[in-house]
């Protein structure tokens, strides 16, 4: 199937995923894949007009119906909500070449004063006629910036069934509309292509004191009693699924 029709039946089967769900989590089945998508934060209750500190939580599940590896992500580009805001303004920040090498221990030593996240990866590998599982511990350290923009750098190291250390700077655009910002994740191959992603889940937030002020790494409103998450996910092959996530918010 061309990968304009592979797009376009995409969108169609997450969109009535969408309506069943009542728009709080995507869940979409395409012919084997099967992709979960959901987050949220805390606290519910933000000001209406004034942004206060939040701590956003993320995940995505990639699997299929038989159970065999899924296609390789190659890219996902995750957008924020209007009412939400990003600030990095005198928090530290840690190059992708001082951890490239070096497992999460280490890493977070190196960049401790940099770190804005924490989370988990699973991957699958074919081996042969096997395949296998392999998990790693996930660290998101502000970045240097990309091109005068903001930056995030996610770290992991697999070590099944060998060691693959993840360095990947993924830049945080900011634009106008209904999503404020947009970051942008290229997966690069596992296991020599032999791999897939098959879970991410981060929790991101981050208080620091800069310039004699107490300041946050996100921050958020309510102004329409909505937070939304949008995604776009880009597999191996030419497949492309699109998708929201909205989760309610209580003006204070």
């Amino acid at each position: 199937m061309p990968r304009a029709a592979l797009k376009l039946a995409a969108l169609c089967c997450l969109a009535l995923a969408l309506l069943a769900g009542g728009a709080v989590a995507a869940l979409v089945e395409f012919e084997n894949l099967v992709l979960h998508a959901n987050g949220g934060f805390k606290p519910r209750a933000l000001p209406r007009h004034r942004y206060a500190p939040i701590e956003f939580k993320g995940h995505f599940d990639i699997g299929t119906n038989d159970g065999t590896r899924p296609q390789a992500l190659q890219r996902a580009v995750i957008e924020f909500d209007r009412d939400g805001r990003l600030a990095a303004a005198g928090l530290p920040t840690c190059p992708a070449a001082r951890v490239a090498e070096v497992g999460t221990a280490a890493a977070r030593r190196r960049c401790r004063r940099a770190i804005v996240g924490t989370g988990r990866i699973e991957v699958q590998v074919s081996l042969g006629s096997s395949t296998i599982p392999a998990s790693a511990a996930l660290t998101l350290f502000n970045a240097p910036r990309v091109d005068g923009r903001p930056a995030v750098l996610l770290h992991a190291r697999t070590k099944t069934p060998a060691i693959q250390t993840y360095a990947i700077i993924a830049p945080i655009e900011r634009q106008r509309g209904e999503y404020r910002y947009r970051v942008t994740i290229d997966v690069p191959p596992i296991a020599g292509g032999n791999g897939s992603l098959t879970h991410l889940d981060a929790t991101i937030g981050r208080r620091y004191r800069a310039g004699g002020k107490r300041r946050s790494y996100i921050s958020a409103r309510c102004s329409d009693n909505l937070l939304r998450t949008r995604g776009s996910f880009l597999f191996a092959g030419g497949l492309s699924i699109e998708g929201s996530v909205e989760k309610f918010c209580r003006q204070q």
